[in-house]
């Protein structure tokens, strides 16, 4: 437990002290913000501080920081050091200058910021990229919590007529539908506040429990000694596996969302980058919270709780276990909230983001409804024939799941260069995104090299041309960097 109270702190700290040093470097200021110049009612609207918050952070959170640290926990302590240098260094920089350029360029979405400082090649690229990304994250976060609904209810004669689960799937997409539809204000505006509540209070709530057991687990120290639950080598896998909680290009696709809501850009810091440390906060509790269920000693929580060993690659499930264990009939409901609601208002979001850069790319504005309809019908048609295939193939969801992991660090790696080209052309220093930038680039390079789904090489073979690929940035970056001093 001693690392993990390290990492509760080293976490506060960042955001106080290195993030107030990132704010400083982009230097917010009183111009008027998109929210303001360009409010329509429906997208640019201001919102008070507080909801912006709540809303960042559910959108860019869902059951992220929770299933992906209970996976990346399986790696042993490593996870902790991912998670507070990834979030401090890395996630926390990516959302905030993404949405201040976002706040500057008069709410512009990722493509867009990303062709401005990378070229329009790549942001033609980056369209199509970040839409069926968006589209992966929807269909993934309509079947997890229509099945966990369905196992508890569902009418029979839908389940007899159309087949288990699809009753729940209509209701999900009804809601998409609408959330989608209408101005941010009506639906998102009111009930995501809520929602982060929920998820909050339950990080909190097992917080506090963890102080109360102090859980005999693995030390940072004792890392070496203590054996991973999972095949896979720490690198590239840990930095795929734990991205929201650490660093997700999924969010600069949410942030532009926000910057249309910003009355004053000096929010930026405690909205951008404090909703991803406090990511980072609940992504932290939650390995922890997995390292108990994984190794406490001298017996580790999955045979302490009945029916924990079933559920040792569930991720879902042993959030239940653990609520349900710890919390009682309160932790039940927090958990139904959290691996049901959380993901819902992520795959709404997602579509949302779609809808609007779609929107922009085609030039449709989205003050009418029934230009809103000519971008929504054929998004949610394409979703449907998505969700289709992944429920007809039943490696469908595994294999979307798999590769939307590498598509949302891919995307953070676009954003985090973009980034880094303003910052040389605006004479800032570079160095606190180029670093996170080379990181990144390797990361994805190598799980190409080494993922079986992909190329399926060996590691040694994997790593080397790894190596190559992070010679070929930095000389890539630095003769760029040349021509622009001159």
């Amino acid at each position: 437990m001693i690392t993990f109270i390290i990492s509760l702190v080293a976490l506060v700290l960042g955001y106080f002290i290195y993030g107030k040093f990132v704010e400083r470097v982009f230097g917010p200021d009183d111009r008027p913000t998109p929210a303001v110049a360009k409010a329509d009612g429906v997208d640019f609207i201001v919102l008070p501080p507080w909801k912006i918050f709540m809303i960042q952070f559910l959108n860019i959170a869902g059951t992220g920081p929770i299933f992906g640290a209970i996976m990346g926990a399986k790696f042993g302590p490593s996870a902790y050091l991912w998670i507070v240098l990834g979030c401090i260094f890395a996630g926390a920089v990516h959302d905030y200058l993404s949405g201040m350029l976002s706040v500057r360029h008069g709410g512009a979405n990722q493509p867009e910021i990303i062709g401005r400082y990378l070229g329009k090649t790549t942001k033609q690229v980056m369209l199509v990229f970040s839409v069926f990304l968006l589209m992966m994250v929807g269909v993934v976060f309509v079947f997890s919590p229509a099945k966990i609904l369905g196992d508890m209810w569902e009418p029979a004669v839908f389940t007899e007529s159309l087949g288990k689960y699809v009753f729940w799937i209509i209701i999900i997409f009804i809601y998409y539908i609408i959330a989608t539809m209408l101005p941010i204000d009506k639906i998102i505006g009111k009930i995501y506040p809520l929602f982060a509540f929920s998820l909050l209070f339950m990080a909190g709530a097992l917080l506090v429990m963890l102080l109360i057991k102090q859980p005999d687990i693995p030390e940072l120290w004792e890392g070496l000694s203590t054996e991973p639950l999972t095949a896979q080598n720490i690198f590239p896998y840990l930095f795929i596996t734990i991205a929201c909680g650490a660093i997700s290009g999924f969010h600069a696709t949410q942030s532009p969302l926000m910057a249309r809501c910003m009355k004053k850009e000096k929010m930026g810091r405690p909205i951008f980058y404090g909703a991803m440390i406090t990511e980072g906060i609940v992504a932290l509790i939650w390995a922890t919270v997995a390292m108990y269920f994984f190794y406490d000693a001298p017996q580790p929580g999955f045979e302490q709780i009945a029916g924990g060993a079933k559920a040792i690659n569930d991720a879902p499930s042993v959030v239940n276990l653990i609520c349900n264990d710890w919390l009682g009939v309160a932790g039940a409901i927090l958990a139904l909230l959290g691996v049901v609601a959380a993901p819902i208002t992520s795959g709404d979001t997602a579509f949302r983001s779609a809808r609007l850069i779609i929107a922009d790319f085609i030039k449709v504005e989205q003050r009418s409804i029934r230009k809103r309809l000519y971008v929504c019908i054929p998004m949610f048609a394409v979703a449907v024939a998505l969700l289709v295939w992944q429920m007809n193939d039943k490696e469908g969801f595994n294999i979307l799941w798999n590769w939307f992991g590498w598509s949302n660090q891919t995307l953070s790696v676009f954003m985090l260069w973009a980034v880094t080209v303003y910052m040389v052309q605006q004479r800032k220093p570079f160095v606190i995104t180029l670093i996170p930038a080379l990181f990144m680039t390797t990361v994805c390079s190598t799980f190409l090299f080494v993922s079986p789904q992909a190329f399926g090489w060996s590691y040694n073979l994997g790593y080397a041309l790894g190596a190559v690929v992070l010679v070929i940035a930095l000389v890539w970056f630095f003769a760029w960097y040349r021509k622009q001093m001159k």
